[in-house]
């Protein structure tokens, strides 16, 4: 080995020496690799979080939101439900994300779909008890607190920027809760509190019409997941009935491959909150189903709906065709939706009958 091979031979070990300490041959800071692993922690533990946060909440019992023995009477349970719903909204693992600007939040696209089907039935709701549940008559005063929830739920899921949804969605519990205090006051004051509600057949099909609507929609919007040639019954039923504008008649549907799993998440945060909204319609409108002999068919879309929030267990909303080997998720959750909406419809029909 001549001079200038063991020369180099040394110039590399004081090299690799230099790579142990964090150094190069020459004394300079080598922290490339340290660099490198942080970033890369960074990033799985944002993977990690990002995970957890996409889970949806748990069902919770409807007869367990009544803590410290609030009594319960004709309205309580319903309100009681509502508020613990935008509760879960605010207050689950990851806050509310539907607006974060921030990692992991917003790549995450499934919980925000799943929250904005779940703020829908809130707005439904708490419409529908403003205009309805609390109005004994067309033309009798709305309460207050009510009147001042329901436009708190109806601020832009999105934004990220004065008005912040969570600080009015945060006001309009709080007003619920208001309102619901005034329910008690009715019975620990004496006939004193300053709300009502009243359970009629009329006000739950007010409601139960909204519903429907909703329903039908999400159906439809699932079973584009494969494309359908559809005929135009827009004027359908009506001979004299007109349209703005001309359509065809018969049309192509099909939803983007990029919106299918947004939808099927909407639908599931829509029947997860309305499958606790009905078990509160079991209680506080317990003697009009029972008068109509409608339970069992409340009892029945309750069951529908239960069978919309099967674990998931597939990593990616599948979207294959009708009969093809790959299942297609949207046509299973459309599948149970038209079911609870056709009983639906059969219940709106007992609910009209004397």
């Amino acid at each position: 080995m001549n001079w200038l091979s063991m020369h180099n031979l040394s110039r590399l070990k004081r090299f690799f020496r230099g790579a142990d300490t964090g150094q190069d041959g020459h004394g300079q800071t080598f922290g490339s690799k340290s660099v490198v692993f942080s970033v890369l922690g960074v990033f799985i533990a944002l993977l990690l979080l990002g995970w957890y946060w996409s889970c949806e909440p748990k069902q919770f019992a409807v007869a367990d939101i009544y803590k410290n023995d609030v009594p319960v009477v004709t309205g309580t349970t319903t309100t009681a439900t509502l508020i613990e719903v935008v509760d879960t909204l605010l207050n689950k693992p990851g806050g509310y994300l539907a607006n974060d600007m921030l990692p992991p939040g917003i790549w995450l696209d499934n919980l925000p779909n799943w929250e904005f089907g779940v703020l829908v039935q809130v707005r439904d709701l708490s419409k529908a008890m403003r205009e309805a549940y609390s109005r004994s008559q067309s033309q009798s005063i709305e309460n207050a607190d009510l009147a001042l929830a329901e436009p708190r739920f109806n601020v832009d899921h999105k934004s990220w920027a004065v008005p912040w949804p969570e600080s009015e969605y945060g006001d309009g519990r709080d007003y619920l809760n208001a309102y619901l205090q005034g329910l008690i006051g009715n019975v620990e004051d004496g006939g004193m509190g300053n709300a009502q509600f009243y359970a009629r057949a009329d006000n739950l099909r007010y409601w139960l019409g909204t519903v429907e609507k909703r329903l039908g929609s999400l159906s439809h919007r699932l079973s584009a997941s494969v494309g359908q040639r559809r005929i135009n019954t827009d004027l359908s039923g009506d001979i004299a009935a007109t349209q703005s504008r001309a359509a065809p008649s018969e049309l192509i549907v099909k939803t983007s491959w990029y919106k299918i799993d947004d939808i099927f998440y909407e639908a599931r945060g829509t029947c997860w909150a309305l499958l606790h909204f009905l078990r509160a319609v079991e209680v506080d409108f317990a003697e009009v189903l029972a008068r109509k002999n409608a339970l069992v068919s409340v009892q029945q879309i309750i069951r529908e709906l239960e069978m919309t929030q099967q674990p998931m267990r597939s990593p990616i909303i599948a979207n294959g065709k009708g009969f093809g080997l790959i299942a297609n998720h949207s046509l299973v959750m459309a599948s149970y939706i038209s079911r609870a909406n056709a009983a639906i419809i059969d219940l709106r029909e007992l609910l009209s009958k004397g």
